[in-house]
């Protein structure tokens, strides 16, 4: 046997088939570790999905839930806005009309309460208001925005005394005059019979610069100056004005002029020459004279004449009032008319303005004493006059001038000296004055007729002759001028021509 050949082929075969072997058993080994591998993937994976399908059927059973609990917030909103609806009508049915009326006096915040002073109800917050003369402290009724109550203000007030709306003002309340602003803001009122008191401003007032004789509503309850009327029947009487007519505007009063210059404007332009002479200034001058013959125009140019010729160029003021308008029915008025005319005259020549008063129509205010039939007004109304002249003897800025055409009938005691001491009479022009008036209108801006002008050799010349032309005629004193025949008590005849009635 051992001399037997050996099969190295077949050798050969075998140990490549127990190789092969081996390598499909390693196959073998690595498929099911693979396939195990796999299996456990599978679990986890079913594992995975069953613990998303739980959590799934939680949120649902969750959804389910928040869509019950909303379902049951509905239900509770709906409930609340029931109560809230019943709430309100219970509110609007406490606060049922009647509503009282009050005037607020001012609004408190809640604070602490000063310990042994107050309480805590005091100071909880609230308003105080005046009703029928009585001051009570009152609750705001939480819908109301407190910061908006201003007061003053007329407020609603409901069964238990809370305020529960703010009503419109009337405007309406008694009429009284301010007769002094004072510091703290407040201010004295004068009323009937010399009565006066002290009120308060309301809001509406805060920073009005109310001054002497303004009117002013009251309401008497609570003292409080509610609202600035604009009364007109002084300025109806009392025109304030800077006048633009000036002295050469003024025709055929040359003696007139030079008078009131002397009167007027050295005293008022050159105080200190006056003093340094001992000299007293006049303070009034009445002019009189036939109607229309230009006292009112010399008033305003004295007004103009103040201002241009002031060393610092400052404007005039010219307060004409009207006489017989200042005339009032009720007792005392037209007195206290006068006091706030010259109480505006000072408040301007305090501030450094010439001021002139004019008073045109004289005799229809100041009459003589005891001079009237029906009535006695002047007994009062010449003394205040008087009174007010007087005071301005410290002022050196203000000049009064009156006008009339009955100087009798004025009360002497005006036309003494110190008042209206400087009289000038304004009479009807003469034949020159005349020629002066045609001159200051017959300008070279008046269209001539050129007939006129070529035969008097230039415009200059036309204008002159028409103007002596027509002064000649106006007072020729012949058959062809003359109006009437008038015949006195004596039997004596006077024919009136147009030369008599010519004014200024």
């Amino acid at each position: 046997m051992d001399g037997a050949p050996v099969d190295h082929h077949a050798q050969s075969g075998t140990e490549h088939a127990e190789q092969r072997l081996a390598e499909a058993r390693e196959l073998l080994r690595q498929s099911q570790a693979e396939a195990e591998r796999l299996r456990h993937q599978l679990q986890s994976a079913q594992r995975h999905a069953a613990g998303l399908s739980e959590r799934r059927r939680a949120a649902e059973a969750q959804t389910q839930t928040a869509a019950r609990n909303n379902r049951r917030m509905v239900e509770l909103l709906e409930a609340t806005r029931a109560e809230i609806a019943t709430l309100k009508e219970n509110l609007d049915a406490v606060t049922h009309p009647p509503f009282t009326f009050a005037t607020l006096e001012a609004v408190h915040a809640p604070r602490e309460p000063e310990e042994g002073v107050e309480t805590g109800a005091v100071v909880r917050g609230g308003a105080d208001v005046v009703q029928n003369g009585r001051r009570l402290r009152v609750t705001v009724s939480p819908l109301l925005d407190a910061a908006r109550l201003t007061p003053g203000a007329q407020v609603l007030l409901d069964e238990s005394s809370s305020i529960v709306g703010v009503a419109p003002g009337t405007g309406s309340g008694q009429l009284l005059r301010v007769k002094e602003a004072l510091p703290d803001g407040g201010l004295v009122l004068a009323g009937t019979a010399d009565e006066e008191r002290v009120v308060r401003r309301a809001p509406a007032l805060e920073g009005v610069d109310l001054r002497h004789g303004d009117a002013v509503t009251v309401d008497a309850r609570v003292e409080w100056a509610l609202r600035r009327v604009e009364l007109s029947e002084v300025d109806e009487v009392l025109l304030e004005e800077v006048p633009d007519v000036t002295f050469e505007d003024i025709g055929g009063l040359g003696p007139q002029i030079d008078r009131i210059r002397e009167a007027v404007e050295i005293p008022f332009l050159h105080p200190e020459v006056y003093r340094e002479h001992g000299l007293r200034a006049p303070k009034g001058i009445m002019l009189y004279g036939p109607p229309g013959t230009g006292k009112t125009m010399l008033a305003k140019a004295v007004a103009n004449a103040l201002s241009v010729r002031s060393a610092d160029g400052e404007r005039s003021f010219f307060l004409n009032v009207k006489g017989p308008e200042l005339l009032n029915k009720y007792v005392g008025e037209t007195e206290r008319q006068i006091r706030v005319i010259f109480d505006r005259a000072r408040e301007k020549a305090d501030a450094g303005f010439p001021v002139v008063i004019f008073f045109d129509e004289m005799e229809s205010l100041f009459r003589t004493r005891g001079s009237g039939v029906s009535s006695d007004v002047e007994t009062t109304i010449v003394p205040q006059l008087l009174t007010e002249i007087d005071g301005v003897e410290a002022l050196e800025n203000v000049i009064v001038i009156g006008a009339s055409n009955r100087e009798d009938m004025i009360d002497p005691a005006v036309l003494r000296p110190g008042r209206l001491d400087v009289k000038i009479r304004v009479d009807r022009p003469d034949a020159a004055g005349a020629a002066e008036i045609m001159a200051k209108h017959l300008t070279a801006d008046v269209p001539l007729h050129a007939d006129d002008v070529v035969a008097a050799g230039s415009a200059d010349a036309a204008r002159a002759t028409l103007i002596a032309r027509t002064v000649a005629a106006l007072y020729d004193r012949g058959a062809d001028t003359a109006l009437a025949e008038l015949t006195d008590v004596s039997g004596t005849t006077h024919a009136l021509h147009l030369a008599d009635l010519v004014s200024g």
